[in-house]
């Protein structure tokens, strides 16, 4: 079980005191009111920050073993994280062609090999990590993941995560910046629904631009909505297709490389 996103039976019934929900206006009813964030069965809200807490610390735990690791070999590590259909991997894709070289790629889906297959055809190494019924990568998972990969200094790491807005916003995995990747067929109020990716996020793309003309879709709105989550995230605008914003993108991950390995050889 997720205990962020409270993944569970499902029932709405035999509520405890301090059950962390409340019902409004319309017959609305929020699950994410107490001091959680979020309700289970019929778990009290001190229960489940104790199981969080204890998930978490043991997940960054791992991953702070697998940023020293990332540290020590000088590699730039991004997370990317989207809703499933995103363009993410047809973007990666791009990515890897657009750079000639010097990426390596940690493929999570909950089934099968297909994305890192595609990853492969590109001549970039990639490992996939399949996560049953997980929702996300997890900083153990990572940590086996790169004893697979042949790494070197000045390499990029892409770990493309699990398609979920949710939970992948919670656990660190080791990266260096979580990137976001939002298509403009989404709807311009998908950073207002799921604020906490963004708020985690440095970056977001809004991805598929080339749609754009053909979706009732206003990407100022867009940009405007995810600023009001997250005021210094960084937003390019980007599609695989024709290539717009591909060099924006790639500037901001040679900036990041290029400053970690400043502040690694400052000590």
């Amino acid at each position: 079980m997720c205990t962020v996103c409270g993944c569970s039976d499902g029932e709405v019934e035999g509520h405890g005191n301090g059950d962390g929900h409340g019902h409004h206006a319309h017959g609305d009813i929020h699950f994410g009111q107490g001091l959680a964030g979020v309700a289970v069965g019929n778990m009290t809200q001190e229960r489940l920050i104790e199981i969080e807490t204890g998930i978490l610390s043991e997940n960054d735990r791992y991953a702070a073993g697998n940023r020293a690791k990332l540290t020590a070999m000088g590699v730039f590590c991004v997370n990317l994280v989207s809703s499933p259909g995103s363009g993410k991997t047809t973007l990666l894709c791009a990515t890897i062609r657009a750079m000639g070289g010097g990426a390596a790629v940690i493929e999570g889906d909950q089934q099968t090999s297909n994305d890192a297959e595609r990853i492969r055809e590109t001549g970039a190494p990639a490992v996939q990590v399949n996560t049953g019924k997980g929702c996300h990568l997890d900083g153990h998972m990572v940590g086996h993941a790169l004893d697979h990969l042949h790494l070197h200094s000045g390499d990029m790491l892409f770990i493309e995560n699990v398609g979920n807005l949710v939970c992948p916003a919670a656990f660190d995995l080791g990266e260096d910046a979580k990137v976001a990747i939002l298509s403009v067929t989404e709807g311009e109020d998908k950073p207002l629904k799921y604020p906490d990716m963004f708020t985690a996020a440095r970056i977001a793309l809004l991805n598929k631009t080339d749609l754009a003309p053909h979706c009732d879709v206003d990407l100022d709105l867009y940009e405007s909505n995810l600023r009001r989550v997250n005021p210094t995230i960084d937003i390019i605008r980007v599609s695989a297709r024709t290539g717009e914003g591909l060099d924006a993108w790639l500037g901001w991950l040679r900036a990041g490389s290029s400053a970690k390995h400043t502040a690694r050889a400052a000590g």
